[in-house]
């Protein structure tokens, strides 16, 4: 199984830009953001957001 790579937070945020000005469906949108690793993004800001909280 080949290794996946991080997000990229700033080719996540292109994808989303392109969406907004209404150069892609909401349909590739998700697709795209999927296959970027959002939810790996939200998680690991989500955990640093409690370890932080926690002190």
């Amino acid at each position: 199984m080949p290794e996946i790579p991080p997000p990229d937070p700033e080719k996540l945020l292109v994808t989303w830009m392109q969406w907004e000005k209404g150069e892609i469906t909401p349909g590739r949108v998700m697709a795209d953001l999927k296959k970027g690793g959002l939810r790996d993004l939200l998680e690991s800001t989500v955990q640093a957001h409690q370890e932080m909280a926690a002190g």
